[in-house]
């Protein structure tokens, strides 16, 4: 039986998941591709695009202004199943933005880690 929300499967995504959100706001490219599967089936919606295999990621990446990245976490759910699959959803503001962003990811672990194999960013009006 898949156990839900082990400690320390949770530690480990918890610290993934701190990670990418580093290199997030300080445009830290390279830490950022890695931790992406490196797989034609990876794939990130964004709040623009649709971004399909991890080829596709990483040229959005390297294109993307790395300015006005910033960002302040208002909510945090991180789930995992099992020892090898997880989800994270968060909520967050940007200053100066009117409207929630959110963010949701699912993370798989491989021989490398823990890497995000699908992302989706959006963002909502307020009320």
């Amino acid at each position: 039986m898949n156990e839900i929300n082990r400690p320390d499967v949770l530690a480990e995504v918890d610290a993934a998941f701190d990670a990418y959100e580093e290199a997030l706001v300080t445009n830290d490219v390279a830490t950022l591709d890695e931790l992406f599967f490196d797989s034609p089936h990876t794939l990130r919606y964004g709040a623009t695009e649709n971004l399909y295999g991890y080829e596709a990621i990483r040229a959005f990446r390297a294109a993307r202004p790395g300015t006005a990245l910033a960002r302040t976490i208002t909510a945090r759910v991180v789930t995992s199943y099992g020892d090898a699959f997880a989800v994270a959803n968060i909520e967050f503001r940007r200053e100066g933005e009117p409207r929630i962003g959110r963010q949701s990811q699912t993370w798989m672990k491989t021989a490398d880690g823990w890497r995000v194999v699908s992302a989706h960013v959006s963002w909502m009006e307020t009320r």
